[in-house]
């Protein structure tokens, strides 16, 4: 018996995977993609030189590969292409392209073209050509980190822009100092206002990778397939995998803050620190209450009383109970986007409800709040839950700390630091914290090591990752929000007895 489901006419897949698709429709007029090995990446490129010098109106294509290989591949993507789409082109043709360079020395480089009935050309080159100083169009960087001199391509083909041009850079990484990677860090930094593309050999296989490579090998896909696939490829790079596969640029293991950079921007300010007894969280609630009175009377509210009104305030927190502290991070914004930590507040074995008053204190005493992020891994998620319930989702994150986060979040303090647009409070402590983070598989992070603290319990970079979810804070999409008198406040959650009518 014939099963008719077998004579169904099976959906014929989109061209482009989804990742491609994005790459090809992107408008921006500079785009840059960190990309792993083998994912049809150069393949879908070709695509969109077609579509910009096949049509009227459009403009040329100037692609620029490392090697003379690479560089013929791409041209014959480009006819392969021009064919698929019906476009009137002529055939490959093969020049030899004088680069005469600064010294007056001249190198003979073969160069590939295409020309269409459009009167617009895909012009491939190879190695180094300053060809593109004085022409105009879409440039194209294949494998940008491993050119000579990725610094002075871009110079060139910046200037392109003036007159409509568009610039494609892609490639995957070649270490963690390769100006491709120093690009990739500038725009995470919010330095440059391009737009970025990454895609590891994960990404594209969740968008039908290895699908496609079944539709051409003729091989039956199965998820056991693609697995057995995936773990051949990995075996294959080896030591490089990470950086080959999943786009994290190798000999990252060294300091990420220098010493020097972060006291050059401790400019005062104070730590206010608190170290619970060991059976403070058997206290009757009333003595706990009025404990945490005197403290957050007596030494955070001077410390309140000193914030600048019209400023906007945020606020992140490092939460810990029992090995590592708790530390509390407000910051503030001035008009001209600098930051500053006025204080910060470190607990150590201070039991739940005890920091959430402590905290509601802070957060309630801050002029124009508008961020707040909190560390909601394991215990810390009950702390930033009360939080979210007082004052909002819109307002209170919850943060869960992944590889994606650290990657979006280090960069733009970094860049802060370094343009001394983050000022931060003078404490040794505080500077060793920072200085504690390490890139991790091309990401900042704080390894796992833990070293005494003055007062009391154990440091794990906790006031390093407390200054990093401030700083996140301060720079999320929040409307700033104004809270009622502290006095009001203190009475919702049952403190009137000993804030509001004592201090409120």
């Amino acid at each position: 018996m014939i099963d008719t489901n077998d004579m169904q006419p099976k959906p014929i897949p989109a061209v482009l995977m989804e990742f491609q698709a994005r790459w090809v429709d992107d408008s921006a007029d500079v785009a840059i993609w960190e990309k792993s090995r083998r994912v049809g990446a150069s393949w879908c490129t070709a695509s969109l030189a077609d579509l910009e010098s096949a049509v009227q109106g459009g403009q040329d294509t100037l692609y620029i590969g490392y090697s003379q290989d690479m560089t013929r591949e791409f041209i014959d993507d480009c006819a392969m292409w021009a064919q698929a789409f019906g476009q009137v082109a002529g055939s490959v043709e093969e020049f030899v392209f004088d680069d005469h360079k600064e010294n007056g020395e001249k190198t003979s480089i073969k160069a590939f073209r295409i020309d269409f009935a459009s009167g617009n050309k895909i012009l491939a080159l190879s190695s180094r050509p300053r060809s593109i100083r004085g022409k105009q169009g879409l440039v194209i960087i294949d494998e940008a980190a491993f050119h000579d001199d990725l610094p002075g391509l871009l110079k060139a083909a910046l200037a392109l822009l003036i007159w409509g041009g568009k610039v494609r850079v892609l490639s995957s990484h070649n270490g963690d100092s390769n100006p491709f990677n120093e690009l990739v860090l500038a725009i995470r930094a919010g330095k440059l206002p391009y737009s970025l593309h990454r895609t590891t050999i994960d990404d594209a296989l969740a968008d039908g990778l290895y699908q496609r490579v079944c539709l051409k090998t003729g091989k039956q896909w199965s998820e056991e397939a693609q697995k057995k696939w995936r773990a051949d490829l990995f075996a294959r790079y080896r030591g490089n995998a990470d950086e080959e596969l999943l786009c994290i640029p190798s000999q990252g293991t060294g300091i990420w803050l220098p010493r020097a950079l972060i006291e050059a921007r401790m400019t005062g300010g104070k730590v206010i620190r608190y170290r619970g007894s060991a059976n403070m969280a058997l206290w009757p609630e009333h003595l706990m209450k009025a404990e945490i009175e005197h403290f957050c009377h007596t030494q955070i509210q001077p410390q309140l009383d000193q914030l600048d009104p019209l400023q906007r305030s945020a606020l992140g927190q490092d939460f810990g109970r029992h090995v590592d502290l708790s530390v509390i991070v407000p910051m503030q914004i001035s008009a001209v986007l600098k930051r500053r930590v006025p204080f910060i507040v470190e607990l150590s074995n201070v039991p739940y409800k005890a920091q959430e008053l402590i905290l509601f204190y802070v957060i309630d005493g801050m002029p124009r709040m508008s961020g707040v992020k909190l560390d909601a891994g394991g215990n810390g998620d009950y702390l930033a839950e009360q939080a979210q319930n007082r004052y909002g989702a819109a307002v209170v994150e919850k943060v869960v700390f992944a590889e994606t986060w650290y990657r979006e979040n280090t960069a733009p303090m970094k860049s802060d630091l370094e343009d001394d647009l983050l000022s931060l409070v003078k404490d040794d402590e505080v500077a060793s914290d920072l200085a504690t983070f390490r890139m991790v598989r091309g990401v900042p992070r704080v390894p796992d090591l833990r070293v005494a603290s003055e007062g009391g319990g154990k440091r794990h970079g906790d006031a390093g990752i407390a200054i990093l979810l401030a700083h996140a804070a301060s720079r999320s999409n929040y409307v700033p929000m104004e809270f009622e008198s502290s006095g009001e406040l203190r009475a919702s959650y049952g403190m009137s007895d000993y804030f509001g009518e004592t201090y409120g």
